[in-house]
């Protein structure tokens, strides 16, 4: 099977051929969604129903090692996103 990767501008493209609006305001609009889920998630966790949960993961500092070369280096702590989808999106990927 082969991995396609979409870009904004696939769905942008898909929003205005589905609601008939100009691609230029369908940019806009998924922009500013994205936007407002990045913030929603910033402040704790987004829950959209039917959809999915996106949470933050704090990732502690650890040691990490290059498998290559065997040299030893220190991940720094960082902040992760975690996805869980609602089980209706399985549901119905899995018909």
């Amino acid at each position: 099977m082969k991995k396609i990767n979409h870009t904004k501008s696939d769905i942008s493209k898909v929003i205005a051929n589905k609601t008939g609006l100009p691609n230029n305001f369908s940019k806009k609009i998924l922009k500013d969604l994205i936007e407002i889920m990045i913030d929603l998630i910033k402040e704790n966790k987004l829950i959209l129903k039917n959809i999915g949960t996106f949470k933050i993961l704090k990732k502690k500092e650890r040691l990490g090692r290059n498998p290559k070369t065997k040299k030893e280096f220190l991940i720094s702590k960082r902040n992760s996103i975690s996805f869980k989808s609602s089980d209706y999106i399985l549901s119905k990927i899995n018909l």
